[in-house]
């Protein structure tokens, strides 16, 4: 695929985007008024798209495929890890909450979100670790060319991923 067709590809999944980015940019301009782990999960939200969109516009010079690729990982592990950092401290403050709430001398009424099983959790981390390792093999091994190898890591690695998410999804649990 030519670098000006994924670019405005890329540029055009951006755009659509902004159902996400633009209430965290909202979230991070509203300051002190917001929790601190809704900032956090909001600036990984906009490092996220802002990768997509550097990777967007790097696409339109004419450099190798690896920079903007870098650009858009860049973006996507550092957004990730605001949103791990964002979830481990809201789970801290749950959890004092609870501890703070649980001294009362009547209970009061909680709402609790699904939790996943272990083996759900270990299913998909093992399916995303066997996905990550079968990318880097195939990118390792692929053809020569910048659109071969691409193509057939980006394709092979999600459709693994895929194929283990639904497995993990539709194995049965004894009640």
């Amino acid at each position: 695929m030519a670098h000006p067709v994924l670019a405005l590809g890329t540029a055009a999944v951006t755009a659509a985007g902004s159902a996400w980015y633009l209430p965290a940019l909202l979230d991070l301009r509203a300051g002190a008024d917001r929790p601190r782990t809704a900032r956090l999960a909001a600036a990984g939200c906009l490092l996220w798209w802002a990768g997509l969109a550097a990777a967007a516009l790097l696409l339109t010079a004419p450099l190798s495929w690896h920079i903007p690729l870098g650009a858009a990982l860049t973006g996507a592990l550092s957004g990730a890890a605001l949103r791990v950092l964002a979830a481990v401290e809201r789970h801290a403050d749950r959890r004092e909450q609870d501890r703070a709430w649980g001294s009362l001398p009547y209970d009061l009424p909680t709402v609790r979100g699904v939790r996943p099983s272990a083996a759900t959790v270990g299913w998909v981390t093992g399916g995303l670790a066997v996905a990550a390792a079968t990318a880097a093999a195939t990118l390792l091994a692929g053809r020569p060319g910048p659109t071969g190898s691409a193509v057939v890591t980006v394709a092979g690695s999600v459709g693994l991923c895929l194929l283990i998410l639904l497995v993990a999804l539709n194995r049965t649990r004894p009640h």
